[in-house]
């Protein structure tokens, strides 16, 4: 096949709806949560806790995130003064009880949600429903929280109620994420002795995604011969599932050959996220041919590419050394109307910057500025390491300046960062100031937060 250097691989897609993009995920979708595992009754959420999302920078507009974060702060607050008193503990209003427990959860905080579920349950007007605990279970689940799953489902037990499939796929779902498997199996089998709970569809998907995470792909065929032993017809979403933790694994003909299965079945087509799982596993092995070839088969099958897609082929091309490629993909962006992301300046600027190509890489920053799109703090950790690499400890000290004057989220890597390049420039007299930058910032920010 040959490749015009402008037009790798036949850039270009058919302008036909598309099917829709199928994820990876079960029918659930309560909100994601952190754990933490003391017992103390509405603990807030600390800065330890909010480090493992990034510690906030100088942020002009972070009034409404802050703002929220109070709210639900005092909400838990309160309700835990009320729950002290031994006359309010059991007579607690139902709105700032329910408001105070989703709040709880929507904030990445699962000791909280549970501590006030526990008061929940301990009032007078409290109804037990399947679909509060499967949310609760779920939220573990995303926590890495099996053994306090485990303890839930057997307190909803213990209060008569009889779990529902989406119950049991929960706790699928908790031991899976943990790399439980044999309990996530055993959980499935339970499931098969409760009359109107049977595994569907959806518990088997968890299960698969669950098996492909921890790399238990022997398990995988038992999984599949199970569901066609039972009638179950395998989803779009259980061979994305497959095709995605194949291609991660480098199993490439598994790969094909399931996607094989999957169009010859008839009932499941592939859709972008198919595509997407099978051109990033070429991409990001280096097998820049098969990806290409790939690109081109899912345009025949009329899938079209999306700003992920683009990403993938920016990325590997870059890595592959290919440069010319890499930039007649944004190129053809452009000329399609597909407006880059940060995410794909990020790749620009890290694999020029890796490569020394400094001059390539600030004429993206610029464009990406130019364009309207805020740099964050990849962006500038791999300004800062380029910059480190080049010997210009010099534009460091600009780079600083530029975050100091944004309202750019800051992270921990990014302080790391700042201070290994000063480190390793030998600059000890940069460095001690920006770690006393820092830890400024930091001590403003609590403070603002009331900690």
């Amino acid at each position: 096949m040959q490749q015009n250097p402008l037009a790798p691989f036949s850039l270009s897609w058919s302008f036909s709806v598309s099917p829709s993009s199928t994820t990876c995920s079960t029918k659930f979708h309560p909100e994601p949560i952190h754990p933490s595992t003391s017992q103390k009754y509405f603990t807030l959420i600390s800065s330890k806790q909010r480090s493992q999302h990034g510690l906030t920078g100088l942020q002009k507009n972070s009034n409404y995130a802050l703002s929220r974060i109070i709210r639900r702060e005092a909400a838990i607050q309160g309700i835990g003064r009320k729950a002290k008193s031994k006359k309010q503990r059991n007579r607690l209003w139902p709105k700032a009880v329910l408001e105070a427990l989703d709040e709880a959860t929507k904030e990445n905080s699962w000791e909280s949600a549970l501590e006030i579920f526990g008061l929940l349950r301990k009032q007078q007007w409290y109804d037990p429903r399947c679909q509060t605990y499967t949310k609760l279970i779920m939220m573990l689940g995303k926590c890495m929280q099996p053994e306090q799953a485990s303890l839930l489902f057997e307190t909803m037990l213990s209060e008569g109620l009889k779990p529902t499939i989406d119950v049991y796929t929960a706790l699928v779902n908790a031991y899976g994420q943990s790399g439980l498997i044999d309990k996530a199996f055993s959980t499935v089998e339970d499931m098969k002795s409760v009359s109107d709970c049977k595994p569907d569809v959806y518990t088997y998907s968890v299960l698969i995604k669950a098996c492909m995470k921890h790399a238990h792909f022997d398990r995988i065929g038992r999984i599949l011969c199970e569901m066609s032993y039972l009638g179950i017809e395998y989803s779009t979403v259980t061979y994305n599932t497959i095709i995605d933790g194949y291609g991660k694994a480098e199993m490439f003909e598994e790969m094909e050959s399931l996607l094989t299965d999957m169009i010859e079945s008839g009932n499941c087509l592939p859709d972008i996220f198919t595509f997407n799982s099978i051109v990033g596993a070429y991409g990001n092995s280096g097998q820049i041919e098969k990806m290409e070839k790939w690109y081109d088969e899912f345009q025949l099958m009329r899938i079209r590419p999306d700003i992920k897609t683009f990403n993938i082929l920016i990325k590997s091309f870059g890595n592959a050394g290919m440069y010319e490629k890499m930039e007649s993909v944004m190129e053809f962006m452009e000329k399609r109307f597909f407006s880059p992301t940060v995410v794909t300046y990020n790749i620009v600027i890290e694999i020029y910057g890796k490569v020394g190509k400094i001059e390539k890489m600030e004429e993206y920053f610029k464009e990406m500025k130019n364009k309207g799109i805020k740099p964050n703090a990849i962006t500038y950790c791999s300004l800062v390491s380029a910059y480190v690499k080049a010997g210009s400890i010099k534009k460091v000290d600009s780079i600083l300046r530029q975050v100091e004057n944004s309202d750019v989220v800051l992270d921990t890597p990014f302080f790391n960062c700042i201070i290994n390049a000063y480190g390793q420039a030998g600059d000890l007299k940069r460095m001690v100031p920006a770690k006393e930058m820092i830890m400024n910032q930091v001590k403003t920010e609590y403070k603002d937060d009331g900690i």
